[in-house]
């Protein structure tokens, strides 16, 4: 019988696509999801794309009484805890709901696991944990200094897995610093559906390139990059997915916490990935200069090497690749 992995926040963009890798890697998905930034009408398409049913629970990681229940009825062996908020700038307007949702989830989520003796764990990290690094390309051991509300919250989840990890041997969980997640499946099935103002570069492209909004914002041309922009390590949704079944099984044999980058270890500024937007859809795209972004960084890129030599895991797609799916994926919503 295939090991049950609940998957929590699994009908969001990040989760959705670790549920079909999980389930291709032969393990049978269970999605907890409050919709709050996602919707129901992703799980139809999971079942299509994985040729099985993915069981879903409506229901909010916060609920104690919810996810007792789901381990006690449930053989859940692991879980892959992407739920959470997950915007800069709306973390800085509303740093209550911030802690609230992240870290009081967090803190739910390891005493239901832990009252059901579950503890094997992938929790969804960023790369926001290190702030503005000394150098690049990032290493697991920079030092960290977040500049948001949003990376403070997940260093904070982090300290509270490590103190977890400290006070009982059993426990096996891997932290998983996200660099800058892109891009959709290739089916065009599942992608980022943000349900307001986009907040991430590769959807405002897909969206002004569809005519849904007249030009995108550059937040700063005055950074201290060759060109000005923003520099980030952009990596494909599925090479992220494919990284948490390695980090999954790796677990299955490794006790403690393991703390991952995962990322391409290539930077691209903001009118790179415009211009190779531009490649992917065939049309100029309009922006316009907007200023800095509060808990925005200049610069930063991953050295994946760690997880490449645990995990055997390394980033396949480029970024040609996250602008064509994330294209395609467009054009499939607005059909």
């Amino acid at each position: 019988m295939a090991d049950t992995v609940l998957v929590t926040g699994g009908a969001g963009y990040i989760g959705s696509h670790i549920v079909v890798e999980l389930a291709g890697a032969g393990y049978s998905p269970l999605i907890v999801d409050n919709f709050a930034t996602s919707s129901p009408s992703v799980v139809p398409r999971l079942h299509r794309l994985t040729d099985q049913p993915i069981p879903c629970i409506t229901g909010d990681v916060r609920d104690r009484a919810l996810m007792k229940r789901l381990f006690a009825e449930h053989p859940i062996s692991a879980v892959v805890h992407c739920a959470g908020l997950k915007a800069v700038g709306e973390g800085e307007a509303k740093p209550v709901a911030y802690y609230d949702n992240n870290v009081g989830g967090a803190i739910t989520l390891a005493e239901a696991m832990a009252g059901a003796g579950v503890k094997t764990l992938v929790f969804s990290s960023s790369a926001t944990v290190y702030g503005q690094p000394d150098r690049n390309p990032v290493t697991e051991d920079a030092p960290l200094g977040t500049a948001s509300v949003y990376g403070r919250t997940k260093r904070m989840v982090e300290e509270l897995l490590e103190d977890v990890a400290t006070s009982d041997a059993e426990w096996s969980i891997g932290l998983l610093r996200y660099f800058n997640p892109a891009g959709a499946h290739s089916s065009a099935q599942i992608g980022e559906a943000p349900s307001a103002t986009p907040n991430n570069l590769v959807p405002m492209l897909a969206q002004v390139a569809a005519t849904d909004a007249p030009e995108i914002a550059v937040f700063g041309n005055d950074w201290d990059t060759p060109d000005g922009t923003g520099v980030r390590d952009y990596v494909h949704v599925m090479d992220l997915a494919s990284g948490h079944v390695a980090a999954m099984q790796y677990l299955a044999h490794a006790r403690g916490v393991t703390t991952l980058n995962l990322g391409t270890g290539l930077g691209h500024s903001v009118l790179e990935v415009v211009a190779a937007f531009e490649r992917a859809c065939g049309k100029p795209i309009a922006r316009r200069l907007a200023p800095r972004r509060p808990g925005d960084v200049a610069i930063y890129y991953a050295d994946p090497s760690r997880a490449q030599q645990l995990l055997g895991w390394r980033a396949a797609r480029d970024l040609d690749t996250i602008c064509a799916d994330a294209w395609r994926w467009q054009l499939h919503r607005h059909r």
